[in-house]
C-alpha cells in the first residue's frame, strides 16, 4: 500500500523520487496489461481538480499522484502529514530518461509543437543513446491523426509514454484511451520538453533552492498571471482544511 496524504480531496503519493522509480521500473519489468498511470499534480491543478468533476473522477482512478510542487510540501506540512520531497513531472522525466539508458527502455513522446518534439527526439539520442524512441508526435493534431497517434502507440507498445499537453488536456486524454494505451508506464510532463529542449530556459539554481519557482516562472512568463491566482485559492482551502472547515 503506498503512503499518502489527503489535501482537498486529491491523494497525495508520499513516495520519494528514488522510491516511485523503482516503482516505475517494477512495473517495466514485470508487465500486465494495465499501464501505471502518473499524475504530476501542483496546487493550481489541484484546484482544477475540485473544480472539474471530470478531472476528479480520473484522479481517483490514477495509480499514483505526486507532489509536483513546493505548494504541496507546504500544505502537506500545514497539515501535519508531510511529504517528503516534491516529484515533478520534470524530476521524473529527467530520472525516467536517465534508467531508460541504463535498462534499455523505449519512449514515445507526444505533445508540444513539432520542433520541440523533433527536439526531444534529437536530444534523447544524443544524451541517452541506450534508449529507443519507438515514436514522436506533435501535440497539433486533428482527429483523423489522432487516431493514428493512438494506432501507432498501440502497435509500438513501448515502455513509457510521456504525454506533454498540458492540464487538463493530457490526463484526460490518456483516460480517453485507456483501453487502447499498450505502454507500460504513462505520465504527464507538462512543458518539460520545452526546458530540455531549450525553447523555455530553465528555473536557475538558487531560485529553486529557495522555493521560488513559481515566482520566477511568473516574472518571465507575466501570461501566467490568471492562472497562478488559483494558488491563492489553494492556499486559503489548504488553510480551511487544517482549521477543519472543510
Amino acid at each position: 500500500m503506498i503512503r499518502t496524504v489527503n489535501i482537498l480531496d486529491v491523494d497525495f503519493s508520499k513516495l520519494t523520487l528514488k522510491e516511485t522509480m523503482n516503482l516505475i521500473r517494477d512495473k517495466i519489468d514485470n508487465c500486465n496489461n494495465k499501464f501505471l498511470h502518473i499524475m504530476t499534480v501542483n496546487p493550481e491543478i489541484v484546484v482544477q481538480i475540485q473544480e472539474d468533476n471530470e478531472l476528479m473522477e480520473i484522479s481517483k482512478k490514477a495509480d499514483l499522484l505526486t507532489p509536483d510542487g513546493v505548494g504541496i510540501v507546504w500544505a502537506s506540512k500545514i497539515l501535519k502529514n508531510p511529504v517528503p520531497e516534491r516529484v515533478t513531472g520534470y524530476d521524473l522525466l529527467i530520472e525516467s530518461l536517465k534508467q531508460g539508458n541504463l535498462y534499455n527502455w523505449s519512449f514515445y513522446f507526444l505533445g508540444s509543437d513539432e520542433e520541440v518534439n523533433r527536439n526531444m527526439e534529437i536530444h534523447v539520442s544524443n544524451f541517452y543513446p541506450n534508449i529507443k524512441v519507438s515514436g514522436r508526435h506533435h501535440g497539433y493534431f486533428n482527429h483523423e491523426d489522432e487516431e493514428e497517434i493512438v494506432q501507432e502507440i498501440e502497435y509500438l507498445c513501448p515502455d513509457i509514454l510521456i504525454v506533454a499537453f498540458g492540464s487538463p488536456h493530457t490526463d484526460k486524454w490518456i483516460e480517453k484511451h485507456r483501453k487502447r494505451i499498450s505502454a507500460k508506464v504513462v505520465f504527464g510532463v507538462g512543458g518539460s520538453m520545452d526546458v530540455i529542449t531549450g525553447k523555455v530556459a530553465e528555473t536557475p539554481e538558487i531560485w529553486k533552492r529557495l522555493n521560488f519557482e513559481w515566482l520566477y516562472r511568473r516574472i518571465i512568463m507575466p501570461e501566467r498571471k490568471d492562472r497562478q491566482k488559483k494558488l491563492k485559492t489553494f492556499a486559503i482551502k489548504v488553510i480551511k482544511q487544517a482549521l477543519g472547515f472543510n
